[in-house]
């Protein structure tokens, strides 16, 4: 996800879904373009206040964070600043309180040889994205390399955790070179990080591929539980603590298979990944407590990328059969997933590349949702127009999507021309649910 170009089931649910072919229905809005002496805007993140919806905020490697203050009708951007340095990955939550949280990697030399990947960074900003702090630092552990975080956090507090990929060293074809999912958490709001914890039991290796530990996205329940999922070796999986983080139990659960592994050839892009996506709802609806996992594997070929649901709703003893999201004829891409929940309605909600209108490299952004815990799932064009991406240039490693409070803001990446531009469309559900 940075910068550089380089089960058994107790329980089945009969999933439906409905296809919505029309066109796109809402107003896409640009966000970042590519500008002479920026680096070209990939890998957005895309964060809602929690107190106050109409506060968004956007992050944009290498260090652009985009607010708007009024629902998404005016936008303001802001440059932030790290003795760490503000590099790759972005990855952005607010808190019970509405604070931001901004993660990323390090970068505080000149150069990728000067302290490059050499810790996780946090900075936060208390006014709706307008200033970020300094920065605190996680997992400093020379001459070992860190990449792609990703946090979650507490329902209930100002509890936060994050998860990554540590590596011996980022790269290395040497079959001794480990990489591993590292955890840590903060109990006061991000001021100062627990030493960290390397949950990963099954080692991978270091090349950035299909047998690297990759891929780590925690989630926090309501009653304090932690999981965490992620991909190795073609496999998903997981771990999880009930008690905040301390212990963990039954480590390197393998969840589902994941066939053909996370890293995937998609045509026209650069380096595409499957990674899966866990999703807690701590709604007071009648799935409350139910884990979602989300990723894209080539089950059916590889001409014939697809998205993959499962639910378990026994903390992940069990879990109901994959369940494909996208429901096309056979033989095209959808990839890229992302998923987020909107905790105060339990709806679900899905975003990804989708090329079944086409047989060529054109590509449209999809929004899949649902509204009674994963049974059934509706899908709808969101892109008001397709585009070609080319994969002579960086597109980045992931999308992202933010729901609360009926309104859900989906964030990704298009090309046109060569050139990368970021946006997103402001979404309310009660206009969502009538198409």
């Amino acid at each position: 996800m940075s910068v550089r170009r380089t089960a058994v089931c107790l329980f089945s649910i009969a999933l439906t879904f409905v296809a919505i072919t029309a066109m796109a229905q809402f107003k896409n809005i640009r966000l970042a373009k590519e500008e002479e002496g920026i680096y070209p805007p990939v890998e957005p993140s895309i964060a809602i206040n929690h107190k106050n919806p109409q506060n968004i905020v956007a992050g944009v490697v290498l260090n652009r964070a985009i607010y708007t203050l009024d629902g998404g009708a005016t936008w303001n951007e802001t440059k932030l600043e790290s003795p760490y340095g503000v590099y790759g990955d972005p990855a952005l939550v607010s808190d019970v309180k509405g604070d931001f949280y901004y993660f990323h990697l390090a970068n505080p030399g000149s150069n990728e040889s000067e302290g490059w990947l050499e810790r996780i960074v946090c900075q936060k900003s208390t006014d709706g994205g307008k200033t970020w702090s300094s920065g605190t630092s996680i997992g400093y552990n020379p001459p070992k390399d860190m990449d792609k975080a990703w946090p979650a956090v507490d329902p209930n507090s100002d509890q936060l955790c994050v998860t990554w990929t540590q590596f011996d060293k980022y790269g290395l074809k040497d079959s001794n070179c480990q990489s591993n999912i590292i955890f840590s958490k903060s109990n006061n709001g991000g001021k100062k990080w627990n030493d960290p914890i390397e949950l990963s039991q099954t080692h991978g290796d270091c090349i950035d591929d299909d047998n690297t530990a990759e891929g780590a996205v925690p989630a926090i329940g309501a009653d304090g539980k932690m999981f965490v999922t992620w991909a190795n070796q073609g496999i998903i999986f997981m771990d999880r603590s009930y008690d905040e983080g301390k212990t963990w139990l039954q480590n390197d659960m393998a969840v589902v298979k994941q066939n053909g592994g996370w890293s995937m050839n998609i045509p026209g892009i650069s380096r595409c990944n499957g990674m899966p996506v866990l999703m807690i709802d701590n709604s007071k609806g009648i799935y409350r407590g139910s884990l979602y996992l989300v990723w894209a594997d080539q089950t059916n070929g590889e001409d014939d990328t697809d998205i993959w649901f499962m639910r378990s709703i026994n903390h992940g003893d069990n879990w109901t059969q994959p369940a494909r999201i996208n429901k096309d004829d056979s033989g095209k891409h959808q990839f890229f997933p992302w998923m987020a929940v909107d905790q105060t309605t339990g709806y679900i909600y899905i975003i990804y590349y989708d090329r079944r209108a086409y047989n060529d490299f054109n590509t449209d952004v999809y929004l899949a949702y649902s509204a009674d815990g994963g049974n059934n799932f509706h899908e709808l064009k969101i892109s008001e127009s397709p585009f070609v991406p080319s994969s002579e240039v960086f597109f980045g490693d992931y999308n992202n999507i933010a729901a609360h409070k009926g309104i859900i803001a989906p964030i990704w990446t298009r090309m046109d021309n060569g050139k990368t531009s970021v946006w997103t469309a402001i979404i309310k559900q009660d206009e969502l649910i009538k198409k």
